[in-house]
């Protein structure tokens, strides 16, 4: 098998470097072996053994929840080879959440034919509705009151927050009740003041409220398949761990990539200082990376390509040479322990 790749990859590049790619030189992809149910546990130490070796490729799909894989059949239409990371989104406005249920049985078809899943959530605030828009609800302000509210154990806000995570409690336990681990990405960007949530340094800000998320959603509600994600954008402000909730509530350290096309030296310096031992993910890029970010950068365990960025930011040639890079592993390539 591993000779097969290497012919398959060498037959690649040879094919872009003479500029003549077409679907008749792609490599045929390997059938996927489908992943049983699996303890989370295991994706992390999977995870923590190809740090600094490889990275698995992964694709975003956002709205609408009807098509919840419509990019990642376009990493298909390019490439001919299926990301080793499938990514969804629990979503906000009210036609996308009463279709939850099609972004959850697409999270098992994807864990079913060999890649990882990771799920992030484009939450509404506990001060309003279930469903919201994305101007004005996700993408809104709260007081300074309100949030200190949010985060006072017992208060209404507070209540109001917990019930909100129950909303989507169904949804996940379905996910462990099939064995499947979650790569759970929630209050993301939260150095980031586009969100309610974000732009609240310090023991009392952001931070707290995702302890508090997790200690609900996985002390209260069981939901151990979560894999705590944690994740801030490349501000250049730095001062990122200052959104550190600590290492007893992360096990995934993650930064979304958009000042920018690529971390540079100092935002990977900066993200390894963080995480120490723990696996470190891009976990958004609108770019994807190439060979100068894949060598040099070798601890980052998977990347993620945001939804119509993909072909709207790339060419074919360069999604192409990332996804048949050496250290890429697409579907069919995870191998979990």
């Amino acid at each position: 098998m591993l000779m097969r790749r290497i012919r398959q990859r060498v037959t690649w590049i040879l094919a872009v470097a003479a500029v003549a790619v077409s679907i008749s030189v792609w490599p045929s992809t390997e059938s996927a072996q489908a992943f049983p149910p699996t303890p989370k546990q295991n994706v992390l130490n999977y995870l923590r053994a190809i740090s600094g070796n490889q990275i698995v490729s992964g694709q975003h799909n956002k709205e609408p929840a009807s098509a919840p894989g419509q990019y990642t059949q376009q990493v298909k239409d390019v490439t001919g080879q299926y990301p080793g990371l499938w990514g969804g989104d629990l979503m906000f406005n009210a036609t996308d959440v009463a279709n939850r249920q099609r972004v959850i049985d697409q999270a098992k078809t994807e864990w079913a034919n060999g890649s990882l899943v990771t799920l992030t959530w484009h939450v509404c605030p506990p001060t309003g509705g279930s469903t919201c828009a994305f101007e004005g609800g996700v993408k809104s302000n709260i007081s300074n009151a309100q949030f200190s509210q949010i985060i006072t154990e017992g208060s209404a806000l507070n209540n109001a927050w917990k019930r909100r995570l129950d909303e989507v409690v169904p949804y996940l336990q379905q996910l462990k009740n099939a064995g499947v681990p979650v790569l759970f990405r929630p209050l993301h960007e939260m150095n980031e003041s586009w969100n309610w949530w974000g732009n609240r340094p310090g023991a009392n800000g952001s931070a707290r409220l995702y302890q508090i998320t997790r200690d609900h959603l996985a002390g209260t509600k069981g939901l151990d398949n979560l894999i705590w994600v944690w994740n801030v954008q490349d501000n250049p402000a730095g001062g990122w761990s200052g959104y550190y909730p600590g290492n007893q509530y992360v096990d995934v350290v993650s930064l979304d990539v958009w000042y920018k096309n690529h971390p540079s030296s100092a935002d990977y310096q900066q993200m390894q200082s963080i995480a120490g031992t723990k696996p470190m993910a891009l976990a958004e890029m609108g770019k994807v990376p190439d060979a100068a970010l894949l060598n040099s950068q070798t601890r980052w365990a998977w990347f993620m390509m945001w939804s119509e960025q993909l072909r709207g930011n790339n060419t074919n040639a360069e999604i192409q040479a990332a996804y048949f890079h050496p250290h890429v592993l697409n579907q069919g390539e995870v191998v979990l322990p």
